[in-house]
């Protein structure tokens, strides 16, 4: 697939590469709050530890972009008045006793309630992977010994609540339990409730990183995606000739730019686009032991950052031409796959990541497709029983990519997209909505990100024929998708 690569081009002045840095709140001369920018924060995080929106902090503090603040920049903490000074929810909650989760849980969140942190809360209860919890587990809340009776609660509560909340709220960020879950990749955000009558809880953004880049060019894809009430899966891609020349010194500066990003609150991050050809991997060095060695560094540097954030092992293409073209330019991604297993990528992923986008027959088909090669890039089964055997079961999958393309309505499509040319619409919505079913119910399957929501980008790369909004701002997928995940 030829990936129309999205840069975000919002900078922060604030230097955000460090994690989330606490700050105490001080005292406005009205006897409300205020509080000092530290380094490392954005409106969001602020936002979340005071229980208002970076939106109602925006306004109460006139500030025209809200991706646009600085260290040492005092901010007005709306709700609170007169003597009482409105806390962090990070210094509410009394540590100790047990907490059982609720929906709209996630440990982030959990952590902030009762003021400790995520690691402390994965070292209490022996959990492995930070991204998978579930509604009704009951969790021990370190730093003391009196059982807490929080499991009886739906929410935890502050015990002392401001006096006056904005009206305006962001929408709730949905829990990651470890159930499948079905998202989009965006282009412009601008079709949010389209996206949640698809059931979808979770949006992909894009984002080529340059040598030198700060990870604040980031901010504004999480805070976007937060404030809409989405969950934020970060496809983030390095340059190729820059990897080529720079080696193991290029990988570290890669990594330490994933860790940046990662103390930005992202809830998922996935390592790089389709390393298996040369489009995206230095020609002659495609090699998956090479990608593992990046992935482990890339590992380590975001869950030292922030060990909430699910890492995605990075989508090879999938293809079967590596006997037409050499190695030296390409890789079968079976064969890809195999190599990673062996390299033991699996220690430095949560996800194993893969894209399906070449289908032309229902996800319910293993056979009979009319290109006539039977390959199991073809078939969406072939995909998973493929990528999830390569592991032996070790990770689940996570389809970061998956849709069917459709011409209908905007033209033919171009040169190396024929095959899709017979596909209409309705058969685009009916299959995206069975491909949902089958992978939720499948006990592989983590994630599907469907490519695309609404790209509008018709040339070399017809990347909205595989788009989901149609010409006129119809989604008929919508309501497929939307049925599969009740």
């Amino acid at each position: 697939m030829r990936f129309r690569l999205v840069m975000i081009g919002l900078m922060l002045t604030a230097v955000l590469s460090m994690a989330l840095v606490g700050a105490v709140p001080a005292r406005a001369q009205d006897g409300g709050t205020t509080h000092v920018v530290q380094q490392g924060e954005n409106l969001f995080r602020i936002a979340l530890k005071y229980g208002t929106t970076f939106t109602a902090l925006a306004a109460a503090n006139n500030i025209p972009n809200a991706n646009l603040i600085y260290v040492g920049q005092v901010l007005t903490i709306p709700g609170g008045s007169g003597t009482t000074t409105t806390q962090p929810q990070t210094t509410t909650q009394p540590t100790g006793g047990t907490y059982t989760v609720q929906a709209g849980d996630y440990l982030t969140k959990i952590a902030l309630q009762f003021g400790t942190t995520v690691a402390a809360l994965v070292q209490a209860n022996n959990i492995v992977n930070p991204n998978l919890i579930y509604v009704g587990q009951v969790l021990t809340i370190p730093g003391g010994s009196t059982a807490a009776e929080t499991q009886e609660q739906p929410q935890a509560q502050p015990q002392e609540q401001p006096q006056e909340q904005p009206q305006e709220q962001s929408q709730p960020v949905p829990t990651a339990t470890g159930a499948f879950e079905l998202g989009g990749h965006v282009d412009s955000f601008a079709y949010p409730d389209s996206m949640r009558q698809a059931g979808m809880t979770w949006a992909k953004r894009q984002i080529r990183y340059n040598l030198g880049d700060d990870p604040g060019i980031a901010a504004g894809a999480i805070n976007q995606a937060h404030s809409q009430g989405f969950r934020i899966l970060l496809g983030i891609v390095g340059d190729p000739g820059q990897l080529g020349s720079g080696g193991d010194g290029y990988m570290d500066q890669f990594a330490g730019f994933l860790g940046g990003v990662a103390a930005l609150g992202p809830d998922a991050i996935e390592v790089w686009n389709e390393p298996n050809i040369d489009r995206e991997w230095p020609n002659g060095q495609i090699d998956p032991g090479m990608y593992t060695r990046m992935l482990s560094k890339a590992y380590s540097a975001i869950k030292g950052a922030n060990p909430s954030v699910m890492v995605i092992s990075g989508a090879p293409a999938p293809t079967g031409a590596e006997g037409a073209f050499g190695t030296a330019a390409v890789w079968n991604d079976d064969r890809y796959m195999q190599g990673l297993a062996a390299a033991g990528a699996a220690n430095y992923m949560d996800c194993i990541g893969l894209h399906y986008n070449e289908g032309i027959v229902s996800p319910d088909q293993t056979s009979g497709d009319p290109r006539g090669d039977n390959y199991y890039t073809r078939y969406f089964w072939g995909m998973v029983n493929t990528y999830y055997n390569a592991f032996g079961g070790a990770r689940p999958l996570c389809f970061t990519e998956l849709g069917y393309v459709s011409p209908e309505g905007l033209g033919g499509l171009p040169s190396g997209f024929e095959w899709g040319a017979n596909t209409t619409v309705a058969q685009q919505a009916q299959w995206l909505g069975r491909a949902a079913q089958l992978a939720r119910g499948s006990g592989k399957v983590r994630l599907m990100i469907v490519w695309n929501v609404d790209f509008t980008t018709y040339d070399s790369d017809p990347a909205a024929g595989y788009a989901i909004i149609r010409p006129g701002g119809s989604c008929p997928a919508c309501s497929n998708l939307g049925t599969a995940m009740q």
